[in-house]
């Protein structure tokens, strides 16, 4: 993650490439509320430039990316077990994505984990429940139960979205298979077999 976005040491200016600034960042970049931003030292660095970058997004209209901006600020908090910052970069992801145009199923999978990770249970609920009911492909589908159960239980937990998709179906998926060793191969022949091309 601390390569996704490049910073401005002079100036603070975040983004994947601070060569080809936004026209309206020179005015963001200038104002109060983002000196104040990146100044702010309570806040992890990697997280300020999420943040700082989420802010150029949102003044220039682009709400959907500064949500995930936003989230990725709160990944940053989670890494760094800080739950308190990584629950109120959550919501301030969700009010990002539903300030701006509709959303999309998996843009909507992604409001309701941060709601999930918020322990915001009824708002989760709702969420997901609504989208359970608009018949979103299947993997979305799939994902959301996968929500739905852990919003059931109170989980706030972090899943993978492995955890929420079956194996492929046309093979055996690698966590299905026994690896199978004779007592009697030694070293040399197991590496012999690893790097041999079929």
């Amino acid at each position: 993650m601390a390569r996704w976005l490049q910073q401005c040491p002079h100036c603070g200016y975040a983004a994947p490439d601070i060569g080809r600034a936004h026209p309206a960042a020179a005015e963001t970049v200038a104002a109060a509320p983002f000196r104040a931003l990146i100044a702010d030292t309570s806040h992890p660095p990697l997280a300020r430039r999420f943040l700082a970058w989420a802010y150029v997004l949102e003044e220039t209209g682009a709400l959907h990316a500064a949500a995930e901006a936003t989230l990725h600020a709160a990944w940053v908090a989670d890494d760094m077990n800080r739950q308190d910052l990584a629950t109120a970069w959550r919501r301030d992801a969700v009010a990002l994505w539903r300030a701006g145009p509709a959303l999309d199923a998996e843009q909507t999978v992604r409001v309701i984990d941060a709601l999930r990770r918020t322990e915001d249970w009824p708002d989760a609920a709702a969420t997901a429940e609504a989208l359970a009911a608009s018949a979103p492909e299947e993997a979305v589908a799939q994902v959301v139960a996968l929500e739905r159960r852990l919003i059931g239980e109170r989980d706030a937990g972090r899943h993978t979205l492995a955890s929420a998709l079956p194996p492929p179906a046309r093979r055996p998926h690698v966590a299905h298979q026994k690896i199978r060793r004779s007592r009697s191969e030694g070293l040399w022949s197991r590496l012999r077999r690893m790097f041999r091309k079929d």
